[in-house]
């Protein structure tokens, strides 16, 4: 039976790890969604071709997403005091989240975008669209269900790296795993770590699917 001030621990470290994973996705896709869309737009057969920023767009992306998340947390240190005001914590970790997080969001961005039906594009061009109207209201709202699948898998990655921060005191559900289960030998409470990082990617999963479920067209 774990004791209170344990229980209170980890309902805290659950609560700073939902903080880091939401806020950290929310900024991520902020910087991923122009960059996955200038990426579709751009390529060679895209809307709106210019070779060398699809180029370049995608060497940083490629780049981005080829860094491993513990290399990048420690390579960001002065990025993030000097965004955050120190290093560790939930509030810091959230900078090298973002960072790690935004290249692999943009490809599945450009992913989901590129399964959308050339048809329905070309119908829209033949009505004189606009490359934005295209954009806004012919690509992303029909790629709407594999943006809510892509999105599901975002948050469950993001989740599983702002527990790898804990070995560096970036605080949640990896922090208490770390000082607790690998410096201290307490083993229930790494367990009891284990445990809740599995309920919280099981739930986010379930609840990211039920949105895809409902907004998925041919399940109408």
């Amino acid at each position: 039976m774990l004791a209170n001030d344990t229980v209170m621990m980890l309902l805290e470290g659950t609560r700073d790890t939902l903080y880091m994973t939401v806020v950290s996705t929310l900024f991520a896709y902020l910087f991923a969604f122009p960059i996955g869309i200038a990426l579709v737009i751009t390529k060679k057969d895209g809307l709106h071709p210019i070779g060398f920023i699809y180029r370049f767009l995608d060497i940083v992306v490629n780049v981005g997403r080829s860094v491993p998340f513990l290399i990048l947390l420690i390579a960001v240190i002065p990025l993030t005091k000097f965004i955050a005001g120190k290093s560790y914590g939930p509030t810091a970790t959230i900078v090298p989240l973002v960072i790690a997080a935004t290249p692999f969001i943009a490809r599945l961005i450009e992913s989901s975008l590129q399964e959308v039906d050339q048809g329905v594009i070309e119908a829209a061009q033949s009505m004189g669209a606009s490359l934005l109207t295209i954009v806004f209201k012919v690509l992303i709202p029909e790629a709407k269900n594999s943006l809510i699948v892509g999105a599901t898998i975002a948050i469950a990655t993001i989740l599983g790296y702002s527990a790898m921060a804990g070995i560096l005191g970036g605080g949640g559900l990896g922090d208490i795993a770390i000082r607790y289960g690998y410096y201290r030998y307490q083993t229930e409470i790494m367990l009891m770590t284990l445990v809740l990082l599995i309920i919280l990617v099981q739930l986010l999963q379930m609840i990211g699917m039920k949105i895809a479920q409902k907004t998925d067209k041919r399940t109408v």
